[in-house]
């Protein structure tokens, strides 16, 4: 029988051999923690959707960006949940908030640690939402101006990224312009480009206690359905200055990952949410082969 005299066989023979040729790697320089940072001192407290997750006091978050650190983990991300919430989330922009305290404080411990900050405004508004409401529907470039003093204000604390998550239309230019404007034009921007309306997010907004009061965000997140639109909104956010463009979910939506990735040439960050991770955690812990038990409830939606 005559074989081609290229062998792909030959580079699998020995690990050595895999390893030189491994086309695609996961290594701990692609990590980012995310951490809970809440008002008080000593806090630790359990989220319990999210086994082994914590809120966090800035004494506590600091310590566990050290751990982060000494793992050889590169970044953490920030998410701040204030002692008050008001109608336009202005804890958000306070020097004396829990995120600029947390920055301050892990930066001092840890300086080599690149410090990402969640932009945004839901953990932050009495209603829930990601900005300005007007007539209750959300006021996109009433929102802008106030995600341009929120990043600003995490850049004076000396974050390295700033995080608009959003979905607000005009959202990376805005803070672009924002953070150049204040000579911050060193802080780079992970714009939350392709953020699908999900589920998933349901133990986040536990933790951050974000859960819209009225309506869904669906009027500015992405419909799950759409992958060219995705792409559109992935490019757009480049061309106004985003230096790490985002897909969110991660899992679900590996296909659209992997559009942009042919589309974009960018640093594409995949954000593993919180149910996703809340569901790998329960699969770990209860394995189960739920075929039959899928099989009826599909059978029960049948017209």
């Amino acid at each position: 029988m005559n074989y081609p005299d290229y062998r792909p066989r030959r580079m699998r023979r020995t690990e050595a051999l895999r390893r030189l040729v491994r086309e695609t790697r996961l290594s701990v320089d692609d990590f980012v923690y995310p951490l809970f940072c809440v008002p008080g001192s000593g806090v630790e407290k359990p989220i319990s959707s999210m086994p082994g997750q914590y809120n966090l006091s800035v004494d506590k978050a600091t310590e566990a960006a050290a751990r982060t650190y000494d793992l050889g983990i590169p970044a953490v991300i920030l998410f701040g949940i204030p002692e008050h919430k008001d109608a336009v989330g202005s804890e958000a922009w306070k020097d004396t908030g829990v995120v600029q305290k947390a920055i301050r404080s892990i930066k001092k411990q840890c300086p080599d640690l690149i410090v990402m900050v969640d932009a945004c405004f839901c953990e932050y508004t009495d209603h829930g939402h990601c900005g300005v409401l007007r007539d209750r529907e959300l006021d996109n470039d009433a929102s802008l101006e106030n995600l341009a003093r929120a990043v600003v204000s995490y850049a004076r604390c000396g974050a390295d990224v700033v995080a608009p998550s959003g979905m607000l239309d005009g959202f990376v230019g805005a803070c672009r312009e924002s953070l150049d404007e204040e000579h911050f034009d060193q802080v780079a921007i992970m714009a939350y480009s392709a953020k699908y309306a999900s589920g998933y997010y349901g133990p986040f907004r536990e933790a951050v206690e974000s859960a819209p009061q009225h309506g869904d965000r669906r009027g500015y997140q992405m419909d799950p359905a759409n992958v060219a639109e995705a792409v559109r909104e992935v490019s757009m956010d480049v061309a106004e200055g985003a230096d790490i463009v985002m897909v969110k979910p991660a899992l679900a939506y590996l296909d659209v990952i992997r559009a942009v990735s042919d589309e974009i040439n960018m640093p594409i960050a995949a954000y593993n949410v919180s149910g996703e991770y809340a569901m790998v955690e329960a699969a770990a812990a209860n394995i189960t082969y739920h075929a039959p038990y899928a099989a009826k409830l599909l059978q029960q939606r049948r017209p």
